[in-house]
């Protein structure tokens, strides 16, 4: 079987919204931070010199929001009540969601905006594939590569209302992407809203999620490495936070090594 990578690295020297700190604990310090963990829990000596080379383990604290680097919003995330009862947070969801068939949908663009029903259907037209329940779908809209800069959040495609409930119809419990979100960037959607009025296109494809239940994965990279846009296996599962309304995810590709 062959593994390909879809997840973006958390980097706290990147530029984030919401900055990422990232505290290593050097070898050396490990050592220390064991002595006075045996002084103060067993009354015990055992100065750091005791062991070898004078380390013990290193650690590294990281400082970062549950939607940082590649996750999964729960639906928790976009309210706090729906339609359907009361939303799952990350670690109340079934796993079988999170592996299951890939459908790599090629929306590329360069001009930020939204992606319509139409450029959906015309995309599974072309590679010839019928959407099927627990599908998980990604949207390849180019973004990945300006990850890093500040133009990574500003400068991508998001699913408009139609076109998200298009792909639920069909079952499509979890809609991934490479950009920093599902939606529209903000600067697009805010000057939609102010020339229209009007307040279904704030955002869409989250609130889909306050009517219908499935996640989202945002911020995954590498899909251009994908040979081919279906007959591949994506694995997702999120990382377990009590209570969240989103887990991080190291998602990946599964193929078939002969192929």
């Amino acid at each position: 079987m062959r593994i390909i990578d879809l997840s973006t690295t958390i980097d706290a020297t990147q530029w984030e919204p919401d900055p990422v700190t990232h505290t290593p604990m050097t070898h050396r310090e490990g050592a220390h931070h064991m002595a006075t963990a045996m002084r103060q829990h067993f009354n015990l000596e055992l100065p750091p010199d005791t062991l070898p080379d004078g380390e013990f383990l290193n650690n590294d604290t990281f400082t970062l929001t549950a939607h940082t680097g590649t996750h999964i919003d729960a639906p928790a995330h976009y309210g706090s009540t729906t339609a359907y009862g009361t939303p799952r947070t990350i670690d109340q969801l079934p796993l079988h969601w999170f592996h299951g068939p890939g459908v790599l949908l090629d929306v590329r663009t360069d001009h930020p905006g939204t992606i319509t029903t139409d450029r959906i259907r015309t995309e599974l037209h072309r590679i010839g594939h019928q959407l099927r329940e627990h599908d998980i779908v990604l949207l390849h809209t180019g973004a990945a590569a300006r990850i890093g800069t500040p133009a990574y959040f500003t400068h991508f495609a998001g699913l408009d209302h139609d076109a998200t409930h298009y792909l639920l119809d069909h079952g499509v419990r979890v809609i991934g992407t490479d950009a920093f979100s599902l939606d529209a960037p903000f600067p697009h959607i805010i000057e939609t809203y102010q020339r229209t009025a009007d307040p279904t296109v704030l955002w869409p494809a989250h609130m889909a999620g306050r009517h219908r239940e499935y996640c989202q994965i945002e911020r995954l990279a590498n899909l251009d490495a994908l040979p081919r846009p279906t007959g591949f296996t994506v694995m997702c599962l999120p990382v377990k936070l009590a209570r969240a309304g989103a887990g991080w995810t190291r998602a990946a590709a599964l193929l078939d090594d002969t192929e």
